[in-house]
């Protein structure tokens, strides 16, 4: 498996996949895309993709970027795999080479928004395997009996 930038070629493989992915609300699926359109735009500062490619097939991406007015903090804003892999690693794959490129431009920390309902608690999982740690919730923020939690990891 090869963690890589996104490039032109993968935007409509990637669009295909988040519309795959069953916690994404018709809205989240919606922004996650527009995200990716953004990342693509030649002068783009706010948003960087990699991608998993395995075996010349996109199975995962996360998207990142510096979070406004910080210094050296970045915000985790999507990471998916396809259905069809998960469990394989290409989640800590991903994560792994995200923070490993976040090293080398002197970033400090990641923060990460998600929900709190059910089906976001395998998601709460794989960051609590990935060392993100709980430092905020705030209740019913999505909506009623939807919290707001937000992770956090030193690098």
């Amino acid at each position: 498996m090869d963690i890589r930038p996104l490039e032109g070629k993968d935007r409509e493989p990637l669009a295909s996949l988040i519309r795959r992915i069953e916690t994404f609300s018709p809205e989240e699926v919606e922004c996650a895309i527009e995200l990716v359109d953004l990342a693509l735009q030649p002068n783009n500062r706010d948003y960087k993709i990699l991608v998993a490619d395995r075996d010349g097939k996109l199975v995962g991406y996360v998207c990142y970027g510096p979070t406004p007015m910080t210094e050296g903090t970045y915000d985790l804003y999507w990471i998916a795999s396809d259905p069809t892999v998960r469990g394989q690693g290409i989640g800590a794959s991903l994560v792994a080479g995200m923070e490993a490129d976040l090293r080398r431009q002197k970033g400090r920390l990641i923060r990460v928004e998600t929900s709190a309902t059910e089906a976001y608690g395998p998601t709460r999982g794989f960051y609590a395997s990935m060392k993100y740690m709980e430092e905020a919730r705030i209740r019913e923020f999505y909506k009623a009996g939807d919290d707001l939690i937000i992770l956090s990891k030193r690098l």
